[in-house]
């Protein structure tokens, strides 16, 4: 009898157990599908229409082919010119028209891109507007180091570095290193930066961040410090706060080479060899180049006279001016304020000359000198006040680039110029 009692309470606390209430399980959260942005405008509301501009396409045809009204094409470039000229779209710009998604596939925006990071919207959806913006760039972070053996042009292909970078760092170095005369052997390493288009699309050569530069066997650090507090661009400074920019720079083109010295007891054959000073350095280059100016400073005289041909001439300050000959075109005027690099014209064969060239004339105190020997004044050093920050700043940059090895066997070079 227990032995039945026994069976028949197990039974019952089987089954009480099978009929207890399932705790309910939560419905899965399902995420929201994440809104897509371009041009800033969400893909989800509009139909995108890409092409290029092809030779014959106006901005008039191009919106009339997606079944813009003329009056419309007409209201929108009267309203629109200050920010965006329709007549300069180029021949193999892309474009986007956006198209409302209903049946009646309206246009609302013409997307013109200037370029790969910028473009220009123009928006007739509701009322006429155009304004710029600029794509969404990531910034990467990246290193380099080179020994100078070979020409700029092969040596930078080979090194898969870009060209551009060779002449940021002739920027950085324009008022410390003479880039005409490097050393085979001249050695550098950089950090510099490159931005990319939805993180993989290349789409130019950032800040160069940090350089260290061997010529001669002599180190020339250079670090890019910008503070609030500074008026005007960036600058360098090396690893004790000094500026590497100087009053002048080296040469008032990039990349050329001086085919002709300062040298007032110079004779020509041509002229039986009578003495016949030349009181400029000639840089050679290709006709077109552009002629930088060497300092800030104001326009004294630009024009076209006998043997100079077409030429400007700059005052400094009270002890300085320069002036630059054989232009094949003037782009300053007289009284124009221009600053350190700024195109003043192109290298020409105007007046007095055997090819093309940049005549570069140095004055000191109203005397023509040779400017490649003058003990020119170096900017001002970074103030006291900013410069426990700076040294913070530069700290990890300078153990990167000390930490850096030279790889002969994979080496990014720049050339010897």
């Amino acid at each position: 009898m227990k032995h039945l009692l026994s069976l028949f309470a197990l039974i019952l606390i089987l089954s009480s157990c099978g009929n207890e209430p399932k705790p309910e399980t939560e419905p899965m959260a399902i995420a929201p599908k994440p809104i897509v942005k371009e041009y800033g405008f969400n893909t989800e509301e509009y139909e995108f229409v890409r092409d290029t501009v092809k030779s014959g396409d106006t901005f008039g045809t191009i919106l009339d082919a997606h079944g813009v009204p003329a009056q419309t094409v007409f209201n929108i470039t009267n309203s629109v010119k200050e920010t965006f000229n329709p007549a300069r779209i180029g021949i193999g710009r892309p474009y986007a028209i956006l198209k409302s998604k209903d049946t009646s596939q309206t246009a609302q925006a013409f997307i013109y891109e200037n370029d790969k990071v910028d473009y220009t919207v123009v928006n007739f959806s509701d009322s006429i507007g155009a304004y710029k913006g600029q794509k969404k760039l990531t910034v990467v972070e990246k290193e380099a180091t080179g020994i100078i053996n070979s020409s700029l042009s092969k040596t930078m292909e080979d090194s898969g570095l870009s060209v551009v970078l060779a002449y940021k760092m002739a920027d950085v170095y324009a008022w410390t290193i003479d880039f005409l005369r490097l050393q085979e052997g001249d050695r550098f390493k950089v950090i510099y930066e490159e931005k990319y288009i939805n993180d993989t699309i290349y789409a130019e050569l950032g800040s160069v961040k940090a350089v260290y530069f061997e010529h001669r066997g002599e180190p020339f650090y250079a670090f890019n410090f910008k503070h609030d507090s500074i008026i005007g661009q960036r600058e360098y400074y090396d690893e004790e706060a000094n500026n590497l920019r100087r009053a002048f720079l080296k040469a008032p083109v990039q990349f050329s080479r001086i085919s002709s010295r300062f040298n007032l007891k110079r004779r020509i054959k041509y002229y039986g060899y009578k003495l016949r000073p030349h009181r400029g350095t000639d840089y050679a280059a290709s006709v077109g180049t552009p002629i930088l100016a060497t300092a800030d400073g104001v326009v004294t005289k630009s024009e076209y006279r006998g043997g100079n041909g077409n030429y400007v001439k700059l005052r400094h300050n009270s002890t300085y001016e320069t002036q630059y000959l054989h232009m094949k075109k003037r782009k300053v005027n007289v009284g124009q304020y221009v600053k350190q690099g700024d195109v003043i014209g192109w290298v020409g064969m105007t007046g007095n000359t055997g090819g093309p060239h940049v005549c570069y004339r140095f004055w000191k105190n109203g005397v023509q000198v040779d400017p490649l020997k003058q003990d020119l004044p170096s900017a001002e050093p970074l103030e006291e006040a900013l410069r426990t920050e700076y040294f913070m700043h530069i700290d990890d940059l300078k153990r990167r680039l000390d930490a850096l090895e030279f790889k002969e066997e994979n080496t990014n070079i720049i050339a010897k110029l």
